[in-house]
């Protein structure tokens, strides 16, 4: 071995231990992290047993046991409770205030993944003592955060890098969803689509591994069936998909409705004195309390009249009625600042519009409508769409937590039509809404989803300069480049190289003009970008060149070169914010 060849391979040999050691620190990090997900989706599942455990529990004790309280226990016990949120929240855990959607994303991407354990811990009580004494608030939301709380708490006590305590919280923020909702598929979805936006493989195998193994150990306490018992559904006749498009059509209006009403009243409730808010909690239970005393139905979460809805239980008349109590109420406790989630309210309201609906149709068109009881459940996917903009998420939702698969084209419909509605007259999602109206800054998911991705093709211009070969002399391809300073050269077999025009200059002067680029090794190799490929590639893929040459596809033919100017000239001109 010559000295110059042993001098190098001594260089090069600490390189492969090193490289060695590193990747094999990667794969055990790797592991971590599944087993990592494993054991915060347990934690998350046992936490959102207890949760759902002590809602009862509390309910009970507060309310009373019987099927229908005494009256004036329903108009005092959420107010007095009511005062007891106001006090953990004001003086205990100022933390634990809001859904827990939004300040999970906010520990995702302003405080690195960290959710304080006092949280976690404030957000299980005062949800608690909220929803089990009646307030109009659902369960799931503050699962979410219990959970991101937990996995937050384990990355800390195992002291792991702040990149990773970032990707814990959305573990097990869909961990805590699933085990609230038994619907595991959904919970992700969801996740995605409102928290994070997208992940990588590995990561949505850890998201998937903490929800399924979240739902497992609730499933284990609470039972596998599904949340609600769903009556069969037949579609009879295809006209029946019109009352569909009405059913959307009045969710979709519902649920502006309800983002419209806590757009308003949200502000002027934080605009009050810090007295005055101290009493909200308590205000909004004796309204709530006041609705409860006729229609105890709208009060808690209100799961077990949404299945009377599904099983027609109830007539069209009340089932409007409820719903839009329902929706008051929910508004009522919602602004008030009481913790406490949309997510089951929201299936209600949607239970209620949709069983009004079916149940007014199958009155008055006996041969169009069948019964009430499937309306009711694409009711609730109908206002999930719509007041929570997570269309993908309504869909699988709804499948999950009824064990059915026979409503999909209705729902798909109806979900369709009440998204598009809530879209157009109210431009801003209500998580998003609800973010801005706090003063924090975080990314809108439906806003990324909209934004316009610019393609290679969108900047790519005609290539009108000549092109060189290999085989050319240097002294031609500096003639055919003129005042260019690049030249592109083809290859026989469809690669591609490019030559500055300052180093062919430079052969030339040292008396080489007369080989060809390949003798003179004059050309350095260039990726190509194809058309449907995002602008963006070229910036990846560019690195020195000054342009790239942009081929077809099947034959590999030269369409057109993309440069940097004009990367930066198609960003500048075009309209990226979304439709």
């Amino acid at each position: 071995m010559s000295t110059s060849s042993a001098a190098a391979a001594s260089r090069l040999a600490p390189a492969w231990p090193s490289r060695l050691a590193r990747r094999l620190a990667a794969k055990r990090e790797e592991r971590l992290f599944l087993f990592l997900a494993i054991l915060i989706g347990i934690l998350a599942g046992l936490a959102v047993v207890c949760f759902r455990v002590t809602i009862e529990w509390l309910r009970i004790d507060v309310l009373g046991s019987s099927i229908t309280p005494a009256p004036l226990r329903l108009l005092w016990a959420p107010a007095a409770v009511g005062l007891v949120i106001a006090a953990l929240l004001f003086f205990c855990f100022p933390g634990a205030g809001g859904s827990g959607v939004n300040q999970t994303k906010a520990a995702l991407y302003i405080f690195d993944g960290h959710i304080p354990f006092s949280t976690v811990v404030g957000k299980f009580l005062t949800a608690a003592l909220a929803i089990g004494s009646g307030q109009s608030l659902g369960p799931e939301d503050p699962s979410l955060q219990v959970g991101a709380g937990l996995a937050s708490l384990v990355g800390r006590k195992l002291r792991l890098s702040r990149a990773r305590l970032r990707l814990l919280a959305p573990l097990g923020a869909a961990a805590g969803l699933a085990a609230a909702f038994n619907a595991p598929i959904a919970a992700v979805l969801f996740v995605i689509e409102e928290v994070v936006g997208q992940w990588s493989v590995g990561i949505l195998g850890a998201v998937v591994l903490s929800a399924v193994s979240s739902t497992v150990v609730a499933r284990w306490f609470l039972g596998g069936e599904p949340l609600f018992r769903v009556p069969e559904f037949e579609l009879r006749n295809p006209l029946e998909l019109a009352a569909y498009v009405v059913l959307g059509v009045i969710g979709g209006f519902a649920s502006l409705l309800f983002v419209k009403l806590v757009a308003w009243l949200r502000p002027r409730a934080h605009a009050l004195p810090r007295r005055a808010q101290f009493f909200l909690p308590a205000g909004a239970g004796l309204l709530v309390g006041l609705i409860g005393m006729r229609y105890p139905q709208v009060m808690g979460a209100g799961y077990e009249f949404v299945d009377q809805a599904l099983h027609a239980h109830f007539l069209w008349t009340t089932l409007a009625i409820l719903a839009a109590l329902k929706l008051l109420a929910t508004t009522i406790s919602f602004t008030s600042g009481t913790p406490g989630g949309m997510f089951a309210p929201t299936l209600v309201i949607g239970a209620m519009v949709g069983g009004a609906v079916g149940g007014f149709e199958h009155h008055f068109f006996p041969r169009v409508a069948a019964a009430s009881g499937a309306y009711a459940l694409v009711g609730m996917g109908t206002t999930f769409a719509g007041i929570l903009r997570a269309p993908l998420t309504s869909v699988f939702m709804i499948i999950e937590v009824s064990g059915s698969y026979t409503v999909v084209l209705p729902l798909l419909i109806s979900n369709l039509i009440a998204y598009f509605i809530s879209r157009t007259w109210q431009p801003i999602a209500i998580f998003d809404l609800l973010t801005r109206q706090d003063g924090l800054d975080l990314p809108s998911m439906e806003e990324r989803r909209e934004e316009e991705v610019l393609h290679v093709e969108d900047a790519m211009k005609p290539m009108t300069d000549p092109i060189a070969r290999p085989s050319d002399r240097i002294a031609d391809a500096l003639a055919a480049a003129g005042d260019r300073a690049f030249l592109l050269i083809e290859g026989p077999d469809g690669n591609w190289s490019g030559a500055l025009a300052s180093r062919l200059q430079e052969l030339a002067r040292q008396g080489e003009g007369g080989r060809t680029l390949a003798e003179a090794g004059a050309g350095h190799p260039l990726p190509v970008l194809h058309p449907d490929e995002p602008l963006e590639m070229f910036l990846r893929e560019a690195g020195d060149a000054p342009l790239l040459p942009v081929v077809h596809r099947a034959d590999g033919r030269l369409l057109g070169i993309v440069s940097l100017a004009d990367l930066l000239t198609t960003y500048r001109g075009a309209d990226i914010g979304g439709a």
